[in-house]
């Protein structure tokens, strides 16, 4: 097992994302954690609308945030992603906002793989899951069997 591999994205805060005291509204921190996910599909070769294509979704089933420290307007901040855990119909992301050294907010995203015809819970195809084992530092599934 290796590092996962994280996926990073600068934002500098607008202010359309703070409140009337000047700090990043919460729920922007969800956005950006979309924002920097779909940077971390990229990375393991599959955009999301790919998975869509191949007939898959991925469905958001729980989000949990923390914060720490406010971001405020005009803050520059680094919004990190890397995977956690992962199952044969799930995946938990983790994620981190940071300006400079300071942590602000961490967080984590749970989704699980749903057929797009049913709507119904389904196995991840190996396709999928091998780019996401690679992706959170796990070794490449078994082999298949030959056919």
């Amino acid at each position: 097992m290796t590092e996962p591999i994280r996926s990073e994205t600068e934002i500098e805060v607008r202010y359309a994302e703070t409140d009337q005291m000047g700090v990043v509204h919460h729920a922007n921190y969800i956005i950006w954690f979309e924002l920097v996910r779909n940077h971390l599909f990229g990375l393991a070769d599959f955009h999301y609308a790919d998975v869509e294509r191949m007939g898959y979704l991925l469905m958001v089933t729980g989000v949990q945030v923390t914060y720490r420290r406010p971001a405020r307007y005009g803050d520059v901040v680094r919004v990190s992603c890397w995977g956690e855990r992962l199952g044969s119909r799930w995946l938990r992301l983790a994620y981190e906002v940071r300006k400079g050294d300071e942590l602000l907010v961490t967080g984590t995203t749970e989704h699980v793989f749903v057929d797009a015809a049913t709507r119904r819970p389904c196995r991840a195809p190996d396709s999928i899951r091998d780019a996401f084992r690679k992706l959170a530092g796990l070794a490449p599934g078994p082999p298949k069997a030959p056919t």
